[in-house]
């Protein structure tokens, strides 16, 4: 063996070489190992496959095509699993507490295999959306070469002629329970929303996170834009395959690609498509991972030089696979490069720069109407707004598409749990004028930092969407729309002064201060902080409790490392 081979093989020959090794070497050849095999790069394949949700039911299939291209160009791919929970499934539940915990632990998991195996080198494949940032902190992590691919976006299904997803289904709950459309007309939608495999379709938390990840250049150019059951998807996994070997050839790891130009990179090009609040959580965590310095204030400076252009669900118009009919995000990347506004010379896993990568990509054709030129945007800045104030001392994410209006004052209608303010909601408590406050839903109050796509839904579908404010210490989902703002911190568990509104005050949300604030004095919130007692823990066994107690706040990524 060559000494280039044995340092290719830095992790794999710890494992495997010397006859010291040979129990290893006997295990190794029970899972279908030749002599060959033992001097080649071994690779993990990360599968995030389940069949509790459609955005992971294909990518056991998925795996194997990656498993095809690392053995056909000379390495031996091993596949291994990790969990993957559905958001979409358990919203709006006690269930949902373990959503953002399940990123920690697909990162544990994972860091965990790579560590314990020896594996040279790692391609992971994620579907639902914490599936995507946590393989990739584990990969910071591990910084080891490494490939993500996305398992890729769910074709629309069709009600009267317009095309649904899951969002519709929520919103269609707020309908019913408004009387604004039938029984048999909810089960219709329910039944027809979702046809298949992939990861919802609009641009929600999974497709942004792709989209993100992609800008980083931690996946193939296009991997972010590909229907789920298609030969390009197929391709895409074969050829990360490949390119995971070249990467090791090369010797680029991750923490070359993850520098601090890539994230910003990345919130470009989440401002761009209109991407989900969740990016902002999710970016300063696989920061953290590659011990990069990210911030709130990153995305408010970066904010207010990039437009949105895509007009895509929740807020737009368009689902995610028109917007892979077009040519996907290449051309708009290739656009924002051109004005400026990426930074062409980051690194990527095709071993060349994102100007390389974009050199020859073609413009969208004439008369598509789903990416906005930058001349003509949907919003001259971003729509993810960071809000500071009495409120919100440490930062808080608002969602702000400009069709809502860039500023709500109300009266406030408080509530200690996502249920109770859904279920006034749906009854019809909650009226113009009201912003709606959910508290104790952060990621140590929840704990967990639920997702509040229910509520929201519930709120657009009562036709409440210009009128009615909602602000919590959870978050959103990327299918949430409205007046919305989340991640306040610090959170009301912690003793943030969401902690002490009282039914009846007013909260001013102001997109253009950037403010978030409740219309009572100083003195006032400190006597009211002063007779606050934190809440007994809602877990004291497992995972939730766990969680709780070594998390960070939302404004550092909600991390646990």
């Amino acid at each position: 063996m060559s000494k280039n081979e044995n340092l290719a093989r830095k992790h794999s020959a710890k494992i495997i070489d010397g006859y010291e090794r040979a129990a290893s070497r006997a295990m190794l050849r029970a899972v279908g190992f030749k002599d060959e095999d033992f001097s080649k790069n071994q690779i993990g394949i990360a599968s995030t496959w389940s069949m509790i949700t459609p955005c992971n039911m294909h990518i056991d299939k998925l795996a194997l095509k990656a498993q095809e291209g690392i053995d056909a160009n000379g390495g031996k791919g091993l596949i291994f699993g990790t969990i993957t929970i559905s958001d979409g499934i358990s919203m709006g539940t006690e269930g949902m507490k373990y959503s953002l915990v399940s990123r920690e632990v697909i990162a544990d998991s994972i860091e965990t295999v790579m560590g314990c195996e020896g594996f040279d080198g790692l391609v992971a494949i994620g579907g639902c959306d914490k599936n995507m940032p946590g393989c990739l902190m584990a990969i910071a992590r591990l910084n080891r070469p490494s490939i993500f691919v996305y398992g890729g976006t769910i074709l629309p299904g069709c009600y009267k002629d317009k095309n649904v997803d899951v969002v519709s289904v929520f919103e269609a709950v707020g309908q019913f329970a408004n009387k604004k459309i039938s029984a048999n007309d909810l089960k219709d939608v329910e039944s027809c929303a979702i046809p298949g495999p992939g990861s919802c379709g609009g641009m929600y938390t999974a497709n942004t996170m792709a989209s993100a990840i992609e800008a980083l250049g931690m996946s193939l150019p296009n991997s972010s834009m590909q229907v789920a059951i298609s030969k390009e998807k197929e391709d895409d996994c074969v050829n990360a395959g490949k390119a995971v070997l070249n990467l090791i050839k090369l010797g680029i790891k991750p923490k070359d690609i993850l520098t601090r130009r890539a994230f910003e990179n990345a919130i470009t090009v989440v401002i761009a498509i209109g991407g989900s609040t969740n990016a902002v959580l999710h970016l300063l965590a696989i920061a953290h991972s590659a011990g990069v310095k990210l911030s709130l204030d990153d995305f408010t400076r970066i904010g207010k030089k990039v437009p949105v252009l895509a007009d895509l669900k929740p807020s737009g118009k368009y689902v995610t696979a028109e917007l892979v009919k077009i040519g996907g995000i290449t051309p708009l990347m290739k656009t924002l490069l051109d004005a400026g506004l990426l930074h062409g010379d980051c690194v990527t896993v095709t071993g060349k720069t994102l100007a390389e990568n974009l050199k020859d990509v073609k413009p969208y054709l004439d008369g598509q109407q789903i990416i906005r030129p930058l001349n003509n945007p949907i919003k001259k800045d971003s729509h993810l707004v960071i809000l500071y104030g009495n409120l919100a001392p440490e930062g808080a994410v608002a969602k702000i598409s400009g069709k809502e209006g860039l500023r709500f004052s109300g009266t406030a209608k408080v509530y200690d749990s996502e249920e109770k303010a859904l279920q006034k909601i749906l009854d019809g408590t909650i009226k113009k004028g009201d912003v709606v406050v959910v508290r104790y839903e952060g990621p140590r109050g929840g704990p967990g930092m639920r997702e509040m796509l229910s509520p929201t839904s519930a709120v657009m579908g009562k036709g409440l969407g210009k009128d009615v404010a909602l602000i919590t210490d959870g978050r959103f989902s990327g299918g949430s729309h409205g007046f919305v703002v989340g991640h306040i911190t610090p959170e009301a568990y912690n003793g943030g002064p969401l902690a002490i509104i009282k039914n009846g005050d007013t909260i001013i949300i102001d997109a253009n201060t950037r403010e978030l604030n409740v219309n009572i004095s100083a003195v006032e919130i400190k006597q009211r902080l002063k007779k606050w007692k934190q809440p007994q823990p809602r877990y004291t066994r497992g995972v939730l409790s766990k969680y709780q107690k070594v998390v960070t706040s939302a404004s550092h990524g909600a991390v646990t490392d």
